[in-house]
């Protein structure tokens, strides 16, 4: 692997080295994702321990959320990354029949990969192993705040990456424009809709393709027939896992009035119980806050609230400075509030009341943002209805932040939330220039669309199209005569290399109404006229 400081240089290995990697079967490029596989299940403590010294994460946090998830990234790949990338037959119209339809899927170029500092472990490896697969080099800059410096090289070379097939270059957002400014054939951003926006304006100056999974203020609708201790358990872990610093946190949770107050003591019990540090052994349920501005940012919406009316259920021992915030409970939040609007990225949840489906539903998409969202209620009907309803890019069913757990779902978001699906297929293709091919045979054969267009064509070809699109199988017996006449019309090569229906002289171009003339360069008004029959 590479490390190096200078922009310019990063790109230059990644482009000298990506044809080596497009010449790779995909098969052998998958070896390599076995191999990493390996590596990091034998390196998993270190792998955990360098991630809690960035983050603050709990070591739970670190397993579940970081060395688990990558492992089913990269065993999705060694399962269907051959077939998912392999060569695809595609639908052949009938008014084509004899040729042949194929979709290929082949490498980009030089993927940039800007990673966020939530998640810096799987964010890193799971773009570089994709754009990998897809026969693409990569130039890897990851977040400031969580570096995990020299990790992703060394488990990379130990895994037998070769030196320019990964090029990581560390740095700030400086750095990140000057890597853009290089002309990457792709950008794949994690992180902030603000930085998202910048990267998008920079990247349009040289029409660089992005892809951007943003922020989320995603929304939990349970029902009055949920299972409310189990929901309440679930409402819980999704908004305060990691600290609630996640784009697919719950951030907004709305419970039918008619059980409110019950579910509000389920969820308050979970919460009393909840372990908080950052921990060793696994013997704790959250970490702290990774950064001083996030913090700030938790306080900030917290304070606002409270001044406005909300009451803080949890939480209230937190001098809103420590990195290390209790798990905070709100109530009697108004739409308007800042923790009700905008994402807070913290350990903060925020609770609702609503009466009808429909409400529910509003409630939900009365944000800018779309991720992700979860819908609880044991009539299935019901909650597929909303969970249809609801804009957004992921939706988990009587359950929370589980859809993104699939890697053969796609993952991305809607609105402010970014555009763009990585995981699965969908994510395989999107580090691929699927490229449409239509095969022919070299044959004598003249299409009757080509030249020369001449009156009997045009008849014939309308009633053709008309046969071929109206139905029935009579239809279906008018348009094989129609084709044939065509065919007829159209001819085949001779032995000059002529149709033989081109074969005798065209005539001189006459004058008048519907007249046709000889092409022999643009027409006075810049136009090619047409040759006559």
């Amino acid at each position: 692997m590479m490390t190096s400081k200078d922009p310019r240089s990063a790109f230059e290995a990644a482009r000298r080295s990506q044809p080596e990697i497009a010449a790779l079967a995909i098969k052998s490029r998958v070896a390599f994702i076995t191999s990493l596989r390996v590596v990091l299940i034998e390196e998993r403590e270190r792998i955990m321990d360098r991630i809690q010294d960035d983050t603050g994460k709990c070591r739970s946090d670190a397993l579940m959320s970081e060395i688990f998830p990558i492992l089913e990234h990269l065993e999705y790949l060694e399962k269907h990354a051959v077939r998912d990338l392999q060569d695809r037959k595609a639908h052949t119209p009938l008014a084509m029949m004899g040729k042949k339809s194929r979709v290929y899927f082949e490498p980009l170029g030089t993927i940039l990969v800007i990673s966020p500092w939530n998640y810096p472990f799987y964010q890193a490896i799971a773009p570089i192993t994709t754009a990998f697969v897809g026969g693409n080099a990569t130039v890897y800059k990851p977040s400031e705040h969580t570096p995990l410096t020299g990790l992703v090289e060394d488990l990379l070379a130990k895994a037998g990456f070769k030196a320019g097939w990964v090029n990581v270059v560390y740095g700030d957002g400086k750095t990140g424009a000057e890597l853009i400014a290089q002309g990457p054939q792709k950008i794949f951003f994690t992180g902030s809709e603000n930085t998202g926006k910048r990267i998008m304006a920079a990247a349009a100056e040289k029409l660089i393709p992005v892809e951007l999974e943003l922020g989320g203020k995603d929304p939990m609708i349970v029902f009055e027939d949920a299972n409310v201790e189990r929901a309440a358990r679930g409402a819980a872990w999704g908004a305060f896992t990691n600290a609630g610093q996640s784009c697919t946190s719950v951030e907004r949770l709305y419970v039918h009035e008619s059980i409110y107050e019950p579910f509000k003591a389920a969820l308050l019990r979970e919460v009393g119980r909840m372990r908080y540090g950052v921990d060793k052994d696994g013997n704790s349920d959250m970490g702290r806050m990774t950064t001083d501005f996030q913090t700030a940012k938790v306080r900030e919406h917290v304070g606002e609230a409270l001044k406005a009316g909300a009451n803080q259920l949890t939480g209230k021992e937190w001098d809103g400075k420590d990195l290390l915030i209790p798990p905070i409970v709100l109530e009697n939040v108004k739409p308007d509030m800042k923790v009700a609007r905008d994402e807070t990225f913290g350990p903060v949840l925020p609770l609702f009341k609503f009466r009808t489906e429909e409400e529910a539903v509003r409630l939900a998409n009365d944000s800018p943002d779309g991720l992700s969202a979860s819908v609880w209620s044991k009539d299935l009907g019901r909650a597929d209805r909303v969970a249809r309803a609801i804009y957004t890019g992921n939706v988990s069913i009587n359950n929370v932040m589980l859809s993104e757990g699939n890697h053969a779902l796609p993952f991305g978001g809607v609105k402010n939330s970014g555009f763009g699906r990585y995981k699965g297929e969908w994510g395989l293709h999107s580090f691929c220039n699927v490229k449409a091919v239509l095969i022919d045979k070299d044959s004598t054969k003249v299409e009757a669309n080509w030249y020369p267009l001449t009156a009997a064509k045009y008849q014939v070809f309308s009633r053709m199209m008309v046969a071929l699109f109206s139905g029935g199988f009579l239809n279906f017996i008018r348009f094989a005569i129609a084709g044939m006449g065509l065919e007829g019309l159209a001819g085949k090569l001779g032995k000059a290399g002529r149709a033989p229906s081109e074969a005798g002289p065209i005539p001189p171009a006459a004058t008048g109404s519907g007249s046709t003339r000889k092409a022999s360069g643009a027409s006075s008004h810049g136009r090619q006229p047409t040759v006559g029959a």
